[in-house]
């Protein structure tokens, strides 16, 4: 199935179930919740064209990514690339109140020095998982949509007579991840059961309609199941968890381009879909 969530005309948000350039129209209720296809034949139709859509999910206990997960994009940022041996992921956090809907705008704060873009696959858990082994993992995958993963690459860079202490450049980059609406995710969700394989799938991003990032998911150093291995040998990962897979080459900092108000972006997954973003100045919505 195709899921995806729309503001009905009283405000509300439906979940709908896509059926080509329609949608059944399931009424309120969460996208993980069982559907049964006598339901979905029973539901109204909907046109897709002209909906306005809510991220695919809020429901998310825990947002993760993965941080240098693709190697090309570890080069371009300044590190070195996997040798030999053992690439454990690197997870880090981002609020809920970084979720943003598909073709929603995010406002450059004052405190956006260096604004940038990353497209990520991101892979929603449907069922609670703990000590899962990496050959059971994607049975706890409810299905996959678009992130993108809005960074500020230089949080802090302007504050003049800092006392800079050892960690700060690590909680800088960790901060910079935090804004508001930096996580626009969407716009649908496709179910485990239509998309089997996560690991070939084309991913790219544009800029004001310009090729900036063209890669695709098999270059991943840690793959979906993995992940899911590494992170529930750590905590219990619940259904509505979030996690986003890490970001190929091409970012805006690589090529000394920052986001600017205005600015328009296309992050794209081929078989799951296309994520609209705008950018715009302080104050404006």
């Amino acid at each position: 199935m195709r899921l995806l969530r729309f503001f009905a005309p009283d405000g509300t948000v439906h979940l709908g179930v896509r059926q080509g350039t329609q949608v059944r129209d399931m009424g309120v209720r969460e996208p993980l919740a069982p559907l049964t296809p006598a339901e979905i034949a029973a539901a109204p139709l909907v046109d897709a064209a002209g909906l306005r859509l809510d991220a695919p999910t809020r429901s998310v206990p825990k947002l993760m990514a993965l941080a240098g997960n693709y190697a090309k994009h570890v080069s371009e940022s300044g590190f070195s690339g996997p040798a030999h041996g053992v690439w454990t992921p690197q997870v880090f956090w981002k609020p809920s109140t970084a979720i943003l809907e598909p073709g929603g705008s995010v406002a450059l704060r004052a405190n956006n020095v260096f604004f940038d873009w990353e497209a990520e696959l991101a892979v929603v858990i449907g069922r609670r998982a703990k000590d899962v082994p990496a050959n059971d993992a994607l049975g706890y995958v409810f299905g996959y949509t678009v992130i993108n993963d809005l960074s500020e690459r230089q949080y802090n860079g302007r504050l003049e007579n800092r006392d800079k202490r050892e960690f700060d450049p690590f909680f800088d980059w960790l901060m910079g991840k935090w804004f508001d609406g930096s996580a626009p995710l969407g716009p649908e969700i496709v179910t485990a059961d239509e998309l089997r394989d996560p690991h070939c799938l084309p991913i790219r991003l544009w800029l004001n309609g310009e090729l900036m990032q063209d890669s695709n998911t098999s270059r991943m150093l840690n793959n979906v199941p993995q992940t899911i291995a590494a992170i529930s040998s750590i905590l219990t990962l619940e259904p509505g968890d979030v996690i986003a897979m890490g970001t190929p080459e091409g970012v805006g900092f690589a090529r000394g381009r920052a986001l600017r108000a205005g600015d328009h972006l296309k992050a794209e997954i081929e078989g799951i879909g296309a994520l609209e973003t705008f950018i715009v100045k302080e104050g404006s919505k």
